[in-house]
């Protein structure tokens, strides 16, 4: 079984086709990274019209280099969440592909599949697991029963730590996107030299704020001698505030669930030293295991649409054709809570 997997949830057009037997075949990406520079961040009519531009010339490359055409059996697409322009793109085409084609057409969730991308490489990831999703606009700890089975721990009640990242590096004056950039200039500033806030360590529910940590950072940008030292301090304890808030709620999770398996992705999962203090957390306290996406796969990608369709199509009873778009598709709404 062969299936496409279409993504435009955002910026980042890709084509994808996953064998249920050879694993992933083709994956493709279109960025925007260069327009969005001009901008400096994402416009959302713009993202969709350059959508329409690079799909069909995307789709094209991967069936004249791979010849592969008249061989797939499903297309799976991201409806949601996502830019509601960027989304209709995706799921109007591929809708548009699967009846002229006569293939079945399954719409999937974009985060779900984030959560699951780390399986692309590592078979052996078992549920029940503990997820730490972060990306440019979900901050989210999530237990993973079973497949379909979820429940949302902690949500970000405002900046996802991924927007947080990016506007702390424009801030700084760097290019978007600016969490690698951030990310890579705190490697060059002195641990400890400036404290930042760890926000909501100490409340009792498990959800994110990352405005107020954005608000203080601007405070100390403003007063800074401007010098790159000094802007490279800036970033390491932004960094170093935002990786250690991450992980206290996520011991606090698994604790709760008595569990030490974790799963971090999106994103922000490329982060190096999210990595590396993450190993440590999972290995020190609960002798368990923390699985992580390959680095091509941590940003948006439809490779891990394609890899979702294949896990939703052993189960899923797809439905006649319809185009299907949820820009605010929460994992709860897609399935249901577990107490």
């Amino acid at each position: 079984m062969k299936i496409l997997g279409i993504e435009t949830s955002c910026d980042d057009t890709g084509i994808a086709i996953y064998d249920s037997n050879k694993g992933l075949l083709i994956n493709e990406i279109l960025n925007q990274k260069k327009m969005n520079n001009i901008y400096g961040g994402i416009v959302p009519e713009l993202a969709s019209r350059e959508h329409m531009k690079s799909i069909i010339l995307l789709l094209k490359k991967v069936f004249k280099k791979y010849n592969i055409s008249k061989e797939i059996n499903l297309i799976a697409y991201t409806a949601g969440p996502g830019l509601v322009g960027s989304l209709l793109v995706g799921a109007t085409f591929a809708c548009s592909l699967g009846l002229s084609l006569n293939i079945p057409v399954l719409p999937v969730h974009h985060m779900e599949a984030h959560l699951l991308s780390p399986m692309l490489n590592c078979k052996s990831i078992q549920f029940p697991f503990i997820g730490l999703l972060v990306s440019g606009k979900h901050t989210e700890i999530i237990a993973a029963y079973k497949l379909g089975k979820y429940e949302i721990l902690g949500n970000c009640l405002d900046d996802a730590v991924g927007e947080a990242f990016d506007k702390t590096a424009k801030l700084l004056g760097l290019k978007y996107p600016g969490g690698p950039e951030l990310s890579n200039l705190a490697r060059q500033g002195i641990k400890n030299k400036l404290c930042f806030p760890r926000p909501m360590i100490y409340h009792s529910s498990l959800n994110f704020s990352f405005s107020g940590l954005k608000t203080f950072s601007a405070e100390v940008i403003k007063k800074c001698n401007k010098s790159i030292q000094e802007k490279a301090n800036i970033a390491r304890a932004f960094e170093d505030a935002v990786i250690e808030t991450l992980l206290i709620k996520t011991k606090k999770a698994l604790k709760k669930k008595k569990w030490n398996r974790l799963i971090i992705a999106g994103g922000v999962s490329s982060n190096l030293r999210l990595r590396y203090e993450a190993k440590k957390m999972i290995k020190k306290h609960f002798n368990g295991t923390v699985f992580f996406s390959d680095l091509q796969y941590c940003t948006d990608n439809a490779a891990m649409i394609a890899y979702l369709g294949f896990m939703r199509a052993k189960e899923a009873n797809i439905s006649p054709l319809e185009i299907l778009v949820k820009p605010k598709w929460s994992m709860n709404d897609l399935y249901f809570s577990c107490k």
